[in-house]
């Protein structure tokens, strides 16, 4: 017996483990994306199916078992459709992979978001200590244009004044969310969608579920303030971080927008180490 195990154990080459590791990487990551997602429900449900159809063969029920077999024929063509936010996610997740150490961003010089993110905190904390509700998205690599035409197009450049006038109440473009690329205002009054999560805190209102929830299905920073308290939160990658301070929102957009660059694969200074 030990015999026959070394010897299959002697034919396993270098690419059968790469393949192997390969494999077991992308499960991981599958089950990373499904987590917490209603998906995880509906593969307990393929799970049943399959297992009753396997007994239903065996005790020879036949009618049973050939309803199953169509019930889960029908059910593999209905896969794409059940989970094509997480397979869009999980494609946009693979879009958004660095090679090298080099990410491809839309800004050119981190210097550009410097301003942006001074007047940002700013006016978050005029919007807080007035208890005035609003929501922030900032895009980053995944494009937002289908969210960016569900609102007022602006096109203007990021001030503290602009962004506390445009939430200020009874005003036509205080209610929805406003959409900021490469430092300048897209659009406000922008719709968005609405996270399922069923783990979020239930005093969060619908202004919360619209900001992780488009964090969810993007690589958006997402900025709320609440009406009802004035707590600035922040939401990235579908979680939240509550009760921020200005100074802690600003060091968070700094990480976040401003990330340090890692030295490539290629890079002569990352190979050689700074002179």
């Amino acid at each position: 017996m030990l015999e026959r195990m070394w010897q299959a154990l002697a034919q396993i080459s270098l690419l059968d483990i790469l393949d192997i590791i390969i494999v077991y990487y992308v499960i991981y990551r599958l089950l990373l994306l499904i987590r917490d997602t209603k998906a995880v429900q509906l593969i307990k449900g393929l799970v049943v199916l399959l297992t009753a159809t396997l007994l239903s063969g065996k005790l020879r029920l036949w009618t049973l078992n050939w309803l199953l077999d169509r019930t889960i024929a029908a059910g593999f063509l209905a896969v794409p459709i059940v989970f094509w936010p997480e397979l869009r996610r999980g494609l946009e997740q693979l879009g958004r992979t660095s090679f090298f150490g080099q990410k491809i961003t839309l800004l050119q010089e981190e210097d550009d978001w410097e301003q942006p993110i001074a007047d940002i905190v700013a006016s978050m904390a005029i919007l807080s200590k007035n208890k005035i509700g609003a929501l922030i998205v900032i895009e980053r690599e995944t494009g937002l244009n289908e969210y960016v035409e569900t609102g007022t197009q602006m096109d203007a450049i990021v001030s503290k004044e602009l962004l506390t006038n445009t939430f200020i109440p009874n005003t036509p473009l205080h209610d929805g969310a406003v959409i900021i690329r490469n430092g300048r205002i897209l659009a406000a009054g922008c719709y968005l969608p609405l996270s399922s999560n069923l783990n979020i805190a239930k005093e969060l209102g619908t202004r919360h579920r619209a900001a992780i929830g488009i964090t969810e299905e993007t690589d958006a920073v997402t900025i709320i303030v609440s009406e009802e308290t004035g707590t600035i939160s922040l939401a990235a990658g579908g979680e939240i971080t509550r009760h921020l301070e200005p100074q802690s929102l600003e060091a968070k957009l700094r990480e976040l927008l401003l990330p340090e660059k890692a030295p490539g694969f290629w890079s002569w200074r990352g190979l050689k180490g700074e002179r």
